[in-house]
């Protein structure tokens, strides 16, 4: 299953929406997202949605699971992890 991209009328794809990717805010973190998902899935993680993992592919499938929402991820501003310690 490709992943969706929205479309503009002068063709360009714009970042994914939070409506069709829950807490995705752009392409990037969607695929970062996705990747580390189907990386657990490759070393025996079990599926969260009803997936014949013969017919459908492990990145099929963690995209699948991060668009329902289903893949629980956290991010972490750097910048004020490296302010505290720079100081003097």
């Amino acid at each position: 299953m490709p992943v969706a991209e929205k479309t503009t009328d002068s063709g360009s794809s714009a970042a994914p929406s939070e409506e069709q990717w829950p807490g995705i805010d752009s392409r990037y973190r969607l695929i970062i997202v996705a990747a580390l998902r189907s990386k657990q899935l490759v070393r025996g993680a079990h599926p969260r949605i009803d997936a014949d993992p013969l017919k459908r592919r492990n990145t099929s499938i963690a995209l699948e699971e991060v668009k329902r929402g289903l893949v629980a991820f956290s991010y972490i501003d750097k910048d004020k992890d490296n302010g505290s310690s720079n100081e003097s």
